[in-house]
C-alpha cells in the first residue's frame, strides 16, 4: 500500500477485548493511556483510538479507512459504510448486546403502545426516535448521559432504552423489560472509498479473516493422544470433531497418534470416556485461530 491503513480501535468497554482479540489474531496493539494513537506491530496499519459511538462517522467520512464498532451505533448515526465482517464478542461475553425498553417494575405499562405521551431517556436518541415514529407512538425522547437506569427511579423519565446482555442490571434497578428493540453485535466496517482501493481492501480482508479465526478458536481446543491399534476405532467413534480426526502410526509401534479439535465445553466429560476406551497420554492445548 502507498499509505498505511487507518484503523479505528474502539475506546471504552470494547477496548480491552478488542486488543486481546487482535493479539490472538497476530497483531500486538500497545495502548498507552496518554495517547490516542497506539503502536501496532504492522507497518502497514496506523491505529487510532476513538469512541465506539463515533466510529462509524469517522469511517464514513474517510478519516478512518476501517474500524470496529457496534451495529447499534452504526444505526444510531445512520452511517453509510461497508459491512466487512460480523465479530460476535463484547466486553464480557460472546453474546449479542440487546437494546431494551424498560419501565418501573410496578408500572402499569406493559407494551410500547402504553407509553403514548410519556418520556423516554436513552443514550441512543436517533434510533429510539425512529423506532417510536415508525410504530406511530408519540413519546418525548431525551438524551441520557450515563446512569440511565436511575432516570425512572428518580422520576426523570417514564421509560428507558438501554443496552444489556443478560438483563440483570435492569432488574437490579427495579425495572422490567417490556420490549427488545434491537440486538447488536460488533462489526468490522470500512470506508467505501478505502474498500474500492485493491490494496486496502486486501488488508481489511486479511484483518477480517484472522479476527474471525481467532473468535472461532476461542471456544475450541485441540486434543492429542496415543491409542493402541486395536482401540483406535473405539476412540475415534467417541470423538466429536470439526472434521475427521487425524490418525497417524507411531514409529516402529502398534500404537497410533490421534489428534482432533473439539469444543472446550465437552472436554471434561470427553477425556474420561477416551481413557475408558484405551487412549493414553492425552494432551489438551488451546488454539489461537481456526480458519
Amino acid at each position: 500500500m502507498t499509505t498505511p491503513l487507518k484503523l479505528g480501535v474502539p475506546k471504552g468497554s470494547l477496548q480491552d477485548s478488542t486488543v486481546r482479540l487482535f493479539g490472538r489474531a497476530g497483531w500486538r496493539i500497545n495502548v498507552n493511556g496518554r495517547s490516542y494513537f497506539p503502536e501496532i506491530n504492522d507497518e502497514t496499519i496506523e491505529c487510532s483510538i476513538c469512541r465506539a459511538q463515533e466510529m462509524s462517522r469517522y469511517v464514513e467520512s474517510g478519516t478512518l479507512d476501517a474500524g470496529i464498532t457496534g451495529m447499534d451505533w452504526i444505526k444510531e448515526n445512520d452511517s453509510e459504510v461497508v459491512f466487512v465482517e460480523e465479530l460476535i464478542y463484547s466486553k464480557v461475553s460472546t453474546r449479542p448486546a440487546r437494546w431494551v425498553l424498560a419501565v418501573a417494575k410496578d408500572s402499569p405499562v406493559n407494551r410500547p403502545e402504553d407509553l403514548n405521551g410519556k418520556r423516554v431517556a436513552t443514550e441512543m436518541v436517533n434510533f429510539t426516535k425512529r423506532y417510536f415514529e415508525e410504530a406511530g407512538i408519540d413519546v418525548s425522547v431525551h438524551f441520557s448521559w450515563g446512569a440511565t437506569e436511575a432516570k425512572v427511579v428518580n422520576g426523570l423519565a417514564d421509560a428507558i432504552v438501554e443496552v444489556t446482555e443478560t438483563g440483570s442490571t435492569i432488574r437490579a434497578h427495579g425495572l422490567k423489560i417490556i420490549a427488545e428493540l434491537m440486538q447488536s453485535t460488533t462489526q468490522l466496517i470500512a470506508n467505501k472509498a478505502a474498500w474500492e482501493d485493491p490494496d486496502k481492501r486486501k488488508k481489511i480482508q486479511q484483518i477480517a479473516l484472522l479476527l474471525k479465526g481467532a473468535l472461532v478458536a476461542e471456544k475450541l481446543v485441540a486434543l492429542k493422544m496415543n491409542v493402541p491399534k486395536i482401540k483406535v476405532q473405539d476412540v475415534v467413534e467417541a470423538l466429536p470433531s470439526l472434521n475427521a480426526p487425524t490418525v497417524s502410526p507411531l514409529y516402529n509401534s502398534d500404537w497410533f497418534s490421534v489428534e482432533t479439535v473439539v469444543e472446550e465445553s465437552v472436554v471434561r466429560d470427553l477425556i474420561p470416556l477416551l481413557m475408558e476406551r484405551g487412549a493414553e497420554g492425552i494432551i489438551e492445548y488451546s488454539l489461537n485461530k481456526v480458519i
